[in-house]
């Protein structure tokens, strides 16, 4: 009997080692950085007025960030937009990787107190830009590097 156990654990085994070796295959990728990508439309009229704000409030805060190690990057592309309905501004952020965005909205409150002030400034700020664009919404997404 005791052999019959041996031998149905070995049988079980050998039967498990090829699920085991598909789990285990290495992906054709490795994991890059993580990106949040922010899409946005100026108004009509509106994109030098845009960049200019963006310059000259929001460039400190990303630069701040970057200093303190929150982020690793940002970027501006602009477009033209294809229809009515489609964005001409893309603003992305880079971070090291997805653990980074724990905590990461108090973070950024920290940075823009520090930099734009109380809470009324800020929201002044809000409201200064939804006059200059529109904003779709933002995705996170992670950059995968080819094997």
């Amino acid at each position: 009997m005791k052999h019959l156990s041996t031998f149905s654990l070995l049988l079980f085994t050998l039967l498990l080692l090829p699920i085991q070796e598909s789990q285990s295959q290495e992906l054709p990728y490795d994991e890059g950085t993580v990106w949040s990508i922010t899409f946005i439309r100026t108004k009509p009229g509106m994109s030098n007025e845009y960049f200019r704000h963006f310059a000259a409030n929001l460039r400190g805060e990303y630069e701040e960030a970057k200093k303190q190690g929150l982020i690793l990057s940002y970027k501006l592309l602009f477009g033209n937009a294809t229809n009515k309905d489609d964005w001409n501004l893309l603003l992305m952020t880079e971070y090291k990787n997805m653990a980074a965005f724990d905590g990461v909205e108090e973070k950024w409150e920290t940075i823009s107190a520090k930099l734009t002030g109380s809470q009324e400034q800020q929201k002044a700020g809000y409201t200064k830009r939804s006059e200059m664009r529109e904003t779709f919404g933002t995705k996170i997404v992670r950059e995968i590097i080819l094997k």
